[in-house]
């Protein structure tokens, strides 16, 4: 039990960081048609070309985890979601593709660029399907290949939102990175931004209390609601600092507080769900306890995660260190 919630904090940390940190790469994407073509769009791919691979790594890190601590959870959601999960990982290829090839292309730019943002749209519009289908259920005898069954009203808001959540992210993230009209553009998209996030948020919830019975209970069943209200109560309050921090353009050495407070409100709605659906990991079917492997082999990679957790913080605090501050040319980026 001890080891399985272990891992099972490990791999909810894993998948914040991915949701953090590729989500607002994933958004310069999705942003992107926003932006005039030549100068401006060199400028946003530029802000990411540093990290935009290694925001990935916490995807395969976060795979690894729910491959070898949990196989049955591994084996059963790549099977149900299979459609979906191959069409992100396709669109997470040809974004790929298109980052490397744009910087070398000439007439075929308009190609490349065409390729990276529907690729991050898609990539983020299944991610979002999938935690919709997850926080839903599925049946256990459903087959991927016989039903449509994670394409739901539901899955689809769910898939909306977080395409929302994550252009949130990088609104807040090109405020950090820019100067004079992108920077002011950024702020403008940020906050239409934050009022349709806040608002996907508010309906997201709805729909999960009112139709799920066993989250409603959670929530709502005794004193619950009091203990768990900060929750809700601090997100309003990080929306409110971040729309705050938007409208504060003249004052630069408040540029990265937008981000913060963005990831703020990221990390107290992926609390919330992490508390409705707690303990399980498949809702109503797979708990973290049923799908851990046995301990034997928890144990053999326990080394291997308590090196590799640190490493790949501490590379990636180091990336973000070395490449602080604004992207100046966007020819040569830093």
């Amino acid at each position: 039990m001890d080891l399985a919630f272990f891992y099972f904090l490990v791999l909810g940390f894993a998948i914040f960081m991915y949701v953090l940190l590729d989500g607002f790469d994933l958004g310069i994407g999705i942003l992107y048609p926003w932006f005039n073509q030549g100068d401006e769009r060199d400028h946003l791919m530029r802000s990411i070309s540093h990290v935009w691979d290694g925001n990935e790594t916490w995807l395969v890190f976060g795979g690894v985890i729910l491959f070898a601590a949990f196989p049955e959870a591994y084996g059963d959601i790549l099977s149900i979601f299979y459609l979906p999960i191959m069409l992100m990982l396709f669109a997470l290829i040809f974004r790929g593709v298109a980052f490397e090839y744009r910087f070398k292309s000439d007439t075929s730019r308009p190609y490349w660029d065409l390729a990276f943002s529907s690729g991050s749209a898609i990539a983020a519009f299944c991610q979002g399907l999938l935690l919709g289908s997850l926080v839903q259920g599925v049946p256990s005898d459903t087959s991927s290949l016989s039903s449509l069954h994670w394409l739901t009203p539901f899955s689809i808001l769910t898939g909306f939102s977080v395409m929302a959540g994550y252009a949130l992210l990088a609104a807040c993230y090109l405020f950090m990175k820019s100067r004079g009209r992108i920077q002011q553009h950024a702020a403008r998209l940020g906050k239409r931004l934050l009022i349709i996030t806040v608002l996907a948020m508010i309906a997201v919830s709805l729909w999960t209390v009112i139709n799920e019975v066993e989250i409603r209970d959670r929530w709502f069943s005794d004193y619950n609601f009091l203990l768990l209200s900060p929750l809700p109560l601090l997100s309003l309050v990080a929306a409110f600092f971040l729309w705050k921090e938007l409208s504060a353009h003249q004052d630069h050495s408040r540029e990265s507080r937008p981000f913060w407070c963005a990831s703020a409100l990221f990390l107290l709605g992926f609390a919330g769900l992490v508390v409705g659906l707690f303990p399980y990991l498949i809702p109503r079917q797979l708990t973290f306890m049923d799908a851990a492997s046995p301990d034997s082999s928890l144990l053999f990679l326990l080394p291997g995660v308590c090196i590799f957790v640190p490493l790949i913080c501490a590379y990636t605090i180091w990336g973000y260190r070395v490449f602080a501050g604004k992207v100046e040319d966007y020819q040569e980026g830093y």
